[in-house]
């Protein structure tokens, strides 16, 4: 009865799931928004003015584009494009907005927040709170307010005790956006149904607090809005709206559909391959992934995220860590079935031994998109907060989700004996009477030697990376328009333009570009953009002959590459605090040869995305930086996985004292992951490879600095990473002489022997 209680219990569960997921995940997809990239949104161009009246520089315009940023995006889920183009415009894309009015208050207010009192004299201003210091949030009746904190409670409170002072009605104090001297009275405001302050609220007596309410007729949209220009502060100039209109998809309805219908194929033969080669535990597997993804899609839509391929890719790598996490532990636990150990037993030993790589794994991987989160702009900051919400869910399903499910199973009894159901052959499981290891055990690769060949491995990878060198010194990268010079070309017509019909005559008059986007709210504009700066020549030619097809002159801009390099500057930036972060970490939980041998792998794989697409003069966009901080993602958790056994194995030594038993352990440490890493590889690459086949043209640069990425990610952990610690080792060896295992375990402060969660 109690074998199948449980046995019930486990169909419960997925019933549930399933019901859960089949009744809420359509809603719940339909209401994410998407990114500018895939569904389009609002536009408006800003002419900027400075307050005092001086030049416009490019300084005075960076910081115009930070503080928009700030104001938009703050988790990074809104990815808005920012752009400054010419001397003195700014040009601004937001996702799906409906309230364009609204949009257009949080952009261009300049923020500069007052308290007055009836009379119109200035009591307290924006420099009296702290930075960063105002909350949208509810009151004790969940009406919709903001909180601001005080740098001075104490001049607040002088200030309210004054204003308690004056007599009804004109006990009010004042809190103003933007008060204009001479022009703006609160005794003229107060008589209009709709007055331009945002509220004045009544004082009754002194208020002795460090914080300060402003209340009013708000929503919650509107009170999140108010913190956000708030926090951002003023803005260092003023912007005059030249234009706005609609903007289309830059990939269109149907490039995103076939990006969708690949990615299901990949996802499908995943879990395909996950139900054939490992039998039950992949049909585990199956349910834990659908829930990962479900939920993934839920917190999304909670947080009011905006989908674009950036966070497309976030999704892959969580998709691929929570795979991994799976195969990690189901190798071990069919290791264990191996050596002769009952299916509850390996069970047991093997989520417990495999817990510390997955947690490792997925702590550096968490760690490097917290400071990418911390540091990053746009579409790096985007992508952070998915991949954070993406190795949470993993390590919620994979991992806790996984275990749960199968462990009903394997103490059902149900499962005894029957180590066909976990994808094993007869002839591979020993008896217990020969009393093996899991080191003892053959594997397909026992016939490699990866440490004796070790300087072959790194003289391919100094070959490669010298070459590499030469193609990016010889032929550069092909930036595309976000990091380079560039030229915007509006084409304008009286009827509706398809992109095939803007793409026609821009290549028949000798301007040829993929890069086109059709705007406005009838479909009129056609919108071209050129990774090169166009001749007065180009401009007067390409103005004749669009100005006799379309029976108006174009609008030609040069855009400026400033926002772009910022946010591939901050993207750099993030990564290099990152790499140190993670030398520190694994130095603490491993040892700090690894945590350099991992970081050395990272640049290891990013540079030779960068340097075949130098060599295939593929366009280097914003989407291309997603793919490499993918990348980087794959790399540490690959890379820890392989550590982890390697420091596993070691402790079995108990001391080394030659370099023939240091190549032993990293030899049968390969041996034993590479059929893990070849599973976990496997499974990503059929993604990638259905985003190449069945995705929309648009998307293959994406998809090929994966494909590069991951190829090169696998590399890396096998040949290169735990090749270098080998060689650092070595080096300890020499130095120090016999290394204790035994002693130095002792030493450590947090052991590999955790819970099973």
């Amino acid at each position: 009865m109690k074998a199948r209680g449980r046995i019930i219990a486990f169909f419960l569960l997925v019933i549930v799931l399933i019901g859960i997921i089949g009744t809420t995940s359509l809603p719940i997809a339909k209401d994410i928004r998407l990114g500018l990239d895939l569904q389009g949104g609002f536009e408006v161009l800003y002419e900027v003015e400075t307050l005092d009246g001086k030049e416009v520089t490019e300084s005075v315009l960076t910081d115009t584009t930070d503080a928009l940023m700030n104001r938009i995006n703050v988790l990074g889920v809104s990815e808005p494009v920012i752009q400054i183009e010419g001397e003195d415009r700014i040009r601004v894309q937001l996702a799906g907005v409906e309230d364009q009015s609204s949009a257009r208050e949080l952009l261009s207010t300049e923020a500069n927040l007052t308290f007055r009192d009836a009379e119109d004299n200035l009591l307290l201003s924006g420099n009296d709170l702290k930075q960063g210091g105002a909350t949208g949030t509810f009151d004790q009746n969940g009406n919709p307010i903001v909180t601001l904190e005080l740098n001075d409670p104490g001049k607040f409170a002088e200030v309210t005790e004054e204003v308690s002072q004056m007599p009804a009605p004109d006990n009010v104090l004042v809190i103003w956006l933007d008060f204009e001297e001479g022009v703006d009275s609160f005794a003229e405001e107060r008589m209009k149904a709709d007055p331009k302050f945002v509220s004045a609220p009544s004082v009754q007596q002194r208020i002795s607090s460090p914080s300060v309410e402003i209340s009013g007729s708000f929503s919650v949209e509107e009170t999140q809005n108010l913190a956000g220009i708030l926090n951002a502060g003023a803005l260092p100039v003023s912007l005059e709206e030249i234009y706005s209109t609609s903007v289309g998809a830059q990939f269109g309805e149907q490039a995103l559909d076939q990006t969708m219908v690949a990615a299901a194929v990949g996802i499908a033969l995943v879990l395909v391959f996950m139900l054939v080669y490992y039998r039950l535990p992949g049909m585990v597997a199956v349910v834990t992934l659908s829930a990962y993804v479900y939920l993934i899609l839920l917190v999304f839509e909670w947080i009011g995220g905006v989908l674009t391929l950036p966070g497309i890719a976030a999704i892959m790598l969580g998709v691929g860590m929570a795979v991994d996490a799976n195969i990690i532990t189901y190798e071990r636990i069919r290791e264990e079935m191996r050596v002769g150990k009952s299916v509850q037993e390996a069970f047991k030993v093997g989520a417990r031994s495999s817990f510390s790589a997955i947690i490792d794994a997925n702590i550096t991987t968490l760690l490097a998109a917290v400071v990418l989160f911390y540091y990053g702009t746009s579409s790096v900051k985007g992508f952070a907060t998915l991949l954070i919400i993406s190795i949470l869910a993993s390590f919620l399903t994979a991992v806790w989700g996984s275990r749960l499910l199968l462990g009903l199973w394997v103490h059902s009894g149900v499962l005894d004996n029957r180590f066909g159901l976990f994808g094993l052959k007869k002839s591979a499981i020993h008896a217990r009477e020969e009393e093996l290891e899991i080191t003892d055990l053959s594997t397909r690769f026992d016939r490699f030697d990866f440490a004796g060949n070790r300087n072959k491995f790194f003289l391919a990878s100094i070959v490669l990376i010298v070459a590499g060198m030469a193609v990016i010194g010889v032929f550069r990268l092909n930036l595309g328009i976000d990091f380079s010079s560039g030229t915007r070309v509006e084409i304008t017509s009286e009827a509706a333009l398809t992109k095939e019909e803007v793409q026609s005559f821009l290549d028949g008059a000798g301007f040829e570009t993929d890069d086109i986007v059709i705007s406005g709210d009838a479909s009129n504009i056609g919108v071209a953009r050129y990774n090169e700066e166009f001749s007065q020549e180009d401009i007067n030619s390409l103005k004749s002959v669009a100005t006799e097809e379309f029976g108006a002159e174009p609008n030609v801009s040069t855009v400026s590459p400033t926002v772009g390099q910022e946010l591939a500057k901050n993207a750099l930036y993030a990564l290099s605090i990152a790499a140190i972060g993670i030398i520190i970490y694994v130095a603490f939980r491993f040892e700090w040869r690894m945590g350099v041998a991992s970081v050395v792998a990272l640049i290891h794989d990013a540079f030779f995305i960068v340097a075949i697409f130098s060599l295939l003069r593929l366009e280097v966009d914003i989407t291309f930086i997603a793919a490499v901080l993918t990348i980087v993602g794959y790399s540490i958790n690959d890379t820890i996985v392989t550590f982890d056994r390697i420091r596993e194995n070691m402790k079995r030594m108990k001391k080394i004292d030659s370099v023939e038993q240091l190549e032993k352990v990293v030899n049968v440490s390969l041996r034993q992951t590479l059929g893990r890493s070849v599973n976990t590889v496997l499974t990503v690459l059929l993604v990638v490879i259905a985003l190449l086949i069945f995705g929309a043209p648009s998307i293959t640069n994406f998809s090929i600095a994966l494909l590069i990425g991951l190829i090169a990610g696998t590399y890396s952990s096998i040949f290169i990473a735990a090749q270098l610690w080998l060689v650092l080792k070595k080096g300890e060896l020499k130095k120090k002489g016999p290394i204790d295992i035994e002693k130095k375990e002792q030493e450590s402060k947090w052991g590999s022997d955790e819970p099973v969660v």
